[in-house]
């Protein structure tokens, strides 16, 4: 099913005598990425049908974030936060102009973010609500994937994440994802915030009823907590949207953001909420050595213009209806459930299919790359300059390997 090369097998032999097994890839050893491409050590083509989890919505190796990257870095990489640098302004202004949020605070990976987020909940939650101190609790959803600091893999529903890595803290009320009523039955006077993914991307890009996100919103209000979405997936053009929540038509509170935030050039986070909530911080209580550094920003700057100039939401848009038609009309008996929304679907396969990795090993074979997840769950998210031409090929491969 995966014959490899002696090239290849020597990297893979390599990884798993020195690294630690925390992650379990196909097995292909990527060496060059260019727009939807990906090009392995033997010289063998892949159309990426992963985008890194949504890091290169820009496509690999974009030659105007990596010219911004190349020009930055011959200039001025790091100073860290202890001073001033002319990178950092103008990216906060870009952000909060381009989002509608007030402030910015920028970190690095996803869960930095996440943290973040989590902090700034807590201490509104105490200094503008008034929750007695340490009481504030904040409402999550089953299935949800936030990232994998000790924090957040306490709320996590998930056995391979949450497993063996207690004592958990407290302070997280979990509840059904897509249940408004759960929610509303889990909401007490220490509820700081309602903390969720508008679209479950690591469950395998679940979608919650129509309705639900708008009701979020509702109860929020009700009952004076915050609502705060991670966008670190779903944001920044993957849905059709620039963020997934606008599908309802609503604002949360606050967003976190990664991934596509840097066009997959370099580890660059945010979390966007308002005044009220980012007046929490003050100075010494959060930072990063690396948060806000030159290079992040030109980055960041420039995987933003991408979006903007090259309009990689209309296009995620417009493609994504022709993504879900397609996918909808594959003769197959294997899918159980088709979930799509903009250029980003899960394909649910029946038990009877089997695991869905033994697809994507004949998927990988037929030059086209995608991860599977929680066992039954296909995932595709090019990225975002996708043609329709190249869509309609992979389809065709996704057909092929079902049928």
């Amino acid at each position: 099913m995966n014959q490899l090369s002696k090239n290849s097998q020597n990297m893979i032999d390599k990884e798993n005598l020195f690294g630690a097994h925390n992650y379990n890839p196909l097995d292909v050893v990527c060496s060059k990425g260019e727009g939807v491409f990906l090009t392995d050590v033997d010289g063998k083509k892949y159309m990426d049908f992963l985008a890194a989890y949504s890091a290169v919505n820009q496509g690999h190796n974009h030659p105007y974030i990596a010219t911004a990257m190349i020009q930055q870095i011959q200039k001025l990489a790091l100073t860290s936060r202890a001073f001033r640098n002319d990178a950092f302004p103008p990216l906060l202004e870009k952000l909060c102009m381009l989002t509608g949020f007030d402030k910015a605070l920028l970190m690095n990976s996803g869960a930095e973010a996440v943290e973040t987020a989590i902090k700034a909940i807590r201490k509104w939650g105490y200094e503008v609500k008034g929750i007695e101190y340490p009481k504030a609790e904040i409402v999550v959803a089953e299935g949800n994937f936030h990232g994998r600091t000790t924090t957040i893999v306490g709320f996590s529903t998930d056995p391979d994440s949450n497993s063996g890595f207690g004592p958990y803290g407290h302070g997280f009320v979990v509840v059904p994802y897509g249940d408004i009523q759960a929610v509303e039955k889990a909401i007490t006077p220490n509820t700081a915030a309602i903390f969720m993914e508008p679209i479950q991307g690591e469950g395998g890009v679940v979608i919650p009823p129509s309705g639900f996100l708008k009701a979020l919103r509702e109860t929020a209000d009700k009952n004076n907590c915050l609502l705060i979405f991670d966008e670190i997936q779903s944001g920044l053009g993957r849905t059709g949207k620039m963020f997934a929540f606008e599908h309802e038509g609503i604002r949360p509170d606050g967003v976190t953001i990664g991934k596509a935030l840097s066009g997959g050039f370099y580890p660059v986070s945010a979390f966007l909420s308002s005044k009220e909530v980012m007046d929490v911080f003050t100075p010494g209580i959060h930072g990063s050595t690396y948060g806000g550094n030159p290079l992040a920003c030109a980055v960041a700057s420039a995987a933003l213009d991408v979006i903007v100039n090259e309009k990689l939401v209309l296009h995620s848009a417009e493609l994504g209806i022709h993504f879900e038609k397609r996918l909808q009309k594959m003769k197959t008996k294997k899918i159980e459930e088709i979930r799509c929304r903009g250029l980003w679907a899960g394909i649910q396969l029946k038990p009877s299919a089997g695991k869905a990795r033994q697809y994507c090993y004949q998927l990988k074979e037929r030059g086209m790359l995608c991860k599977d997840t929680h066992e039954q769950t296909i995932r595709l998210a090019p990225p975002l300059i996708i043609t329709q031409e190249q869509l309609d090929w992979a389809i065709d491969q996704i057909e092929s390997v079902l049928g």
